[in-house]
């Protein structure tokens, strides 16, 4: 029995063995491919419009590498495509072309999987520019497989956790309706909160993200009118790295943290800065911080007349105030002097910030404040 068990073992082993390179074929980028030579995009996606700027969308995310290239299509004035599952990329262009003759995505749909012997491995999302969406999800998609469709947005989804993923996709995309929040921002939260309901079930494999947005106000790069195009090729996190890119190239809130800046550094950059001439020459000596409150002699007052404490701490607050807005706050004086420096000393790079104040301006007026100590001391 036990060397029936080995030999039942060994056979399937072999089996697997011979299988194996077929199973694994990938493209020179990773990406699995089936028997038909298609790259294999199980994943999410949304496909969406804007009604009040013309704009149409489509974003996507998955554990397979480089989803960019071959899942989301958009056009500008016509609307968006997803191609996905056994995907087959003319699918995107050929499926924009039908809605630009006027064809409906239900239509659309039909005319593409028409002669498509495979079409139940398929899954394609399709919307156009009046808000009329449809999708297929082929019976041979890996579960858990769906869409849902509302007004202006389409989201298809396979091999996922579960319709949890797509149900908040579609919640979260409704939600932003009628905000005045740009599309790709509306869209980029949408698959955020899928992929925090778990997304694609594969879990350990590389993931990538997507999102184009086609605009028929913004020419774009060579006329394509393609408003914005993210693709995160290959990251452990790869909605939120788009999040990021979106935040960070677009300069919008959020991408950084800011306040009005004042304290001890800044403090500093004055005393450096009229020590060489260029923030308030007039200004016989820099001066020094008010003294603390805190000091033993102070708290003795405190102990033994507190009015006579009292009077004393509101006078150095109000001196603590002065101080802080005089020489400790940056203010418009101060960016006007960091210019001039920066100007002076070649630094004033093309892009720069006004009072921009780095690493490269630091060392330069650190020099300048040594050597002009230095000189008036021969």
């Amino acid at each position: 029995m036990h060397r029936l068990i080995t030999v039942a073992i060994a056979v399937t082993a072999i089996v697997l063995a011979a299988a194996s390179p077929i199973a694994q074929q990938r493209a020179a980028d990773g990406v699995a491919l089936n028997d038909e030579g298609l790259p294999q995009y199980s994943t999410f996606s949304l496909c969406a419009i804007d009604p009040a700027t013309g704009q149409s969308g489509a974003s996507v995310t998955t554990r397979v590498p480089f989803v960019g290239r071959a899942v989301p299509h958009v056009r500008a004035g016509v609307g968006a495509v997803c191609t996905q599952a056994s995907t087959v990329v003319e699918y995107g262009p050929r499926g924009l072309d039908l809605l630009a003759k006027g064809v409906e995505p239900q239509a659309v749909l039909s005319q593409l999987l028409a002669d498509d012997q495979q079409r139940e491995s398929r899954q394609v999302g399709v919307i156009d520019m009046k808000g009329r969406s449809a999708a297929h999800t082929g019976k041979q998609n890996g579960n858990w497989a769906g869409s849902r469709q509302g007004p202006t947005y389409t989201v298809q989804a396979n091999i996922m956790v579960g319709p949890e993923v797509v149900e908040a996709v579609a919640k979260t995309f409704e939600a932003s309706e009628g905000t005045g929040m740009p599309l790709a921002e509306r869209m980029i939260l949408a698959m955020e909160a899928g992929y925090a309901k778990g997304g694609d079930r594969r879990w350990g494999n590389l993931q990538s993200a997507a999102i184009k947005i086609a605009d028929p106000n913004d020419p774009g790069r060579g006329n394509d009118h393609i408003a914005l195009a993210i693709e995160v090729g290959e990251h452990p996190e790869p909605v939120a790295e788009m999040k990021r890119i979106y935040y960070t190239t677009g300069r919008h809130l959020g991408y950084r943290s800011f306040s009005r800046i004042e304290g001890n550094d800044v403090v500093e950059l004055k005393r450096l800065l009229h020590g060489i001439g260029y923030w308030r020459p007039s200004l016989a000596a820099f001066p020094e911080a008010p003294p603390s409150i805190n000091t033993p002699q102070m708290q003795e007052l405190r102990r033994t007349n507190p009015a006579e404490y009292d009077k004393r701490a509101a006078d150095s607050r109000k001196a603590s105030a002065d101080y802080t807005r005089d020489y400790a706050t940056f203010d418009e004086e101060t960016i006007a002097a960091v210019d001039k420096f920066r100007k002076d000393r070649n630094l004033d790079y093309q892009g720069d910030a006004p009072g921009l104040v780095d690493a490269r301006l630091i060392d330069a007026l650190r020099s300048a404040y040594v050597e002009k100590r230095k000189s008036s001391k021969r």
